[in-house]
């Protein structure tokens, strides 16, 4: 296999990339041209205040083409939209080796310790003889997590605050409501440390797949639903790891849904949000910071 490589502006991007996986480009990635420079630019938003295009104001295409393809067809796919279209002697066009894609990026994703208690493998390790088997006698919980479609890998700072909160404080038989529940690790780890009834709720249908299926494969029970399913009724434990605006929009329903006396944590918040969080569930109950790591923070509260 080969990739072409070629620049284009802020404008061009979606376009090029568009026409040039139509006419037979295995994939197409977008680069900040300027990347590990001075001129690097961050390129991320919250919901509601993403980019209106996913691109840099300088980027670098890259263009994965299969054996035989000829590059001067797919680039003759870019005639007719913005700007001229580079000959094949202004790109570079450059060899892939072979390589095992599957063994390449399981390599990138290897067990994750949460704290003293949680460790996070995937399948591929799991017959690993030097790591825990996860023992409810010795404390130690092992969750079986491979990363896919749906947030929630555990290597996140956000997913470990919310894991070491569960670790040090969530009670055996405690009813738990994870709302945003993406791969459903926050919802398999309050199983495993004992608690109760357990729910993950998501917007995405492949959340809720991840959930059903993850939990599955780690042997326990979680109802998981879309937020249209979610049944009626308050948990004794709330979890959110979602994002500070999306977070201060459900304040007043995920206030509702935390039992009197139950406890309700939310994290994806930046120390800087941390503040306004906290304001916007004021009216139903008080939240303080609860942890830090790494620029985000883990808020926390027990409901009158």
């Amino acid at each position: 296999m080969r990739e072409l490589v070629l620049s284009c502006r802020h404008d061009q991007a979606e376009a090029w990339s568009d026409a040039l996986l139509e006419a037979g480009a295995l994939s197409v990635s977008v680069e900040d041209a300027d990347g590990d420079t001075d001129q690097e630019q961050a390129l991320f938003g919250e919901p509601g205040t993403e980019p209106e295009t996913q691109a840099w104001q300088r980027n670098r295409l890259v263009a994965l083409l299969a054996d035989g393809d000829d590059p001067s067809q797919l680039l003759a796919a870019l005639d007719g939209l913005a700007g001229p279209v580079p000959a094949v002697a202004d790109c570079i066009l450059r060899d892939v080796p072979d390589a095992d894609w599957v063994r390449l990026t399981q390599s990138q994703f290897g067990p994750i310790t949460v704290g003293e208690r949680i460790w996070i493998v995937p399948s591929w390790h799991r017959e690993d003889t030097d790591l825990p088997a996860g023992n409810p006698q010795d404390g130690i919980v092992r969750i079986e997590l491979d990363p896919g479609l749906a947030f929630g890998t555990g290597s996140h700072p956000t997913t470990h605050l919310c894991l070491e909160w569960l670790a040090t404080h969530l009670q055996r038989g405690e009813t738990v409501l994870d709302y945003g529940c993406g791969s459903g690790i926050l919802a398999i780890a309050a199983r495993l440390l004992g608690a109760g009834a357990t729910t993950g709720v998501d917007i995405d249908d492949q959340a809720v797949l991840s959930t059903t299926q993850n939990a599955a494969v780690n042997r326990v029970q979680v109802h998981a639903c879309l937020p249209d399913d979610l049944p009626a009724g308050a948990s004794q434990v709330v979890v959110a790891n979602i994002l500070s605006n999306p977070l201060k929009v459900l304040a007043p329903m995920l206030s509702s849904r935390v039992a009197p006396g139950g406890w309700l944590v939310l994290s994806g918040v930046l120390e800087r949000q941390a503040d306004e969080v906290a304001q916007a569930y004021a009216p139903w109950m008080a939240l303080d910071v609860w942890a830090a790591r790494d620029g985000w923070v883990c808020l926390a509260g027990r409901k009158a």
